[in-house]
């Protein structure tokens, strides 16, 4: 009988990774968990901080969540995976470039854009992304201390998912209950500076359509510094009618109907003089923007379901005196570059996550996962899941990619060839270090993020 080689006695599957958020992480974990397959994997990020969305898109309050990243964390630890940051993908390294060095790419870039509302008004300066916002406080090295001044005493936050209730909560925040997070201190230095006191939150649609988990809405109600005012007619609603021919009124979740008895709830405590006010306005939609040099209100129109289920306004309007609009409807991906793109839905096409091209075929060793493959949709864990499946078509590849690329070549010749410096998982551990140490020297929490790229070099000894 012939002995039969053993996993470890076969040539290493080579993988890399694009992106180092959950869904790129969570591959690399679903990678090396398996014991089928020897494998290598090389999670390549633009910048020389991991974690992605956990690190840049959470926010600073919600520390339990950010805690997601010790478990992230122990998979970049792993023996066999590589963190290599400070290398962008399109930019520095193409498909071809990483068709020399390895057998399979996951593309796990997320979705890194926010979609637009399509109002008059949108590019006056005072309207902004939530995106820019978040990213702003997260300590985002793309963005600049003075992007925001708050200086306007009214906001408007559109949107009904959690970011739009993340967003609304730190700006109810004072910089004293912002103080423990790791919000950068030139951030923490506008937050004290804020003049912002009412904020409208405005949903197209009603309660039990809004997008928002009943834990964000719960955090939201419980601010301490902040009345939040909803009004009850537009959380009275008979759920016992849910058998009926309504619109908005089939098919309610548990969540929803968890939404729905807290807002009445909510609505039943008058305002108790605090120094803030959120303002919730479901059926809401925003129709222009207003002023000349800058945003000088919000010019907002009632809504309503059809008996079809389509939403239409209903020609009632009015405006709100906001001097700043923050839009959170939606994010979107971006093209890859070489990496075939469904520009309507904003996704890579595939199935099972293997990439297609145009003409529906997969393209080989190419997969996608996170919501560069299903849209941004799921909370952080869906991702977990999600970069499983991608992991077992891949793996059910494995021989052919093998025979593709027989003899890969090293990433760092790769890397050396085109010229590229590049940042290691070492070097986000002095990273990791200076914020701790520079929250200790503050007096403030766990760690402080540093703000700019400038920074970030100087940690890495990179001039």
């Amino acid at each position: 009988m012939t002995d039969q080689p053993s996993p470890q006695d076969e040539t290493p599957l080579r993988v890399a990774v694009i992106g180092s958020g959950p869904a790129g992480v969570y591959a690399a974990d679903a990678l090396t968990r398996q014991r089928r397959v020897p494998v290598r994997v090389d999670i390549v990020d633009r910048l020389p901080t991991p974690y992605g969305l956990v690190r840049y898109g959470v926010a600073p309050d919600h520390t339990k969540i950010k805690g997601v990243a010790r478990t992230l964390r122990r998979v970049l630890e792993h023996p066999h995976v590589r963190f290599v940051g400070g290398v962008e993908f399109g930019t520095d390294l193409t498909r071809a470039d990483l068709a020399r060095s390895h057998h399979a790419v996951v593309y796990a870039t997320g979705a890194s854009v926010d979609r637009r509302m399509g109002v008059a008004g949108e590019d006056l300066p005072g309207s902004v992304a939530a995106t820019d916002f978040v990213n702003w406080y997260c300590g985002h090295p793309d963005n600049t201390w003075n992007d925001f001044s708050l200086d306007a005493e009214e906001v408007a936050v559109v949107g009904a998912g959690n970011v739009a209730l993340d967003v609304v909560r730190v700006l109810a925040k004072t910089a004293d209950e912002l103080r423990h997070t790791d919000v950068p201190e030139a951030v923490l230095e506008v937050f004290a500076a804020s003049r912002v006191r009412r904020i409208h939150l405005l949903a197209r649609r009603g309660p039990l359509q809004a997008k928002f988990t009943a834990p964000e809405l719960r955090d939201l109600l419980d601010l301490p510094g902040a009345d939040i005012v909803v009004r009850p007619e537009q959380v009275d609603i008979d759920l016992t009618e849910i058998g009926a021919d309504r619109p908005g009124l089939r098919d309610v979740s548990r969540a929803a109907r968890t939404n729905l008895r807290l807002l009445r709830e909510q609505a039943e405590r008058a305002p108790e003089g605090r120094p803030r006010r959120v303002e919730l306005h479901f059926w809401s939609r925003p129709v222009e923007i207003l002023g000349e040099d800058r945003v000088r209100g919000l010019r907002v129109e009632r809504t309503r379901l059809t008996p079809e289920g389509h939403l239409e306004g209903t020609g009632e309007h009015e405006v709100l005196d906001v001097g700043m609009v923050l839009r959170s409807v939606g994010y979107a991906g971006v093209p890859l570059e070489g990496v075939p793109f469904d520009s309507g839905a904003r996704t890579v096409p595939h199935e099972e996550g293997r990439v297609l091209d145009a003409g529906g075929a997969p393209v080989p060793g190419n997969y996608v996962a996170g919501w560069i493959k299903r849209g941004a949709s799921g909370v952080i864990g869906t991702n977990k899941s999600d970069a499983a499946g991608t992991v077992r078509a891949l793996l059910e590849d494995a021989p052919g990619l093998r025979d593709a690329v027989p003899e890969p070549v090293a990433l760092e010749r790769v890397l050396d060839d085109r010229g590229l410096r590049h940042s290691d998982y070492e070097g986000w551990l002095r990273i990791d270090t200076a914020e701790a140490d520079q929250a200790a020297d503050l007096e403030r929490g766990e760690r402080v993020k540093f703000r700019d790229w400038e920074a970030y070099r100087r940690i890495l000894g990179q001039g």
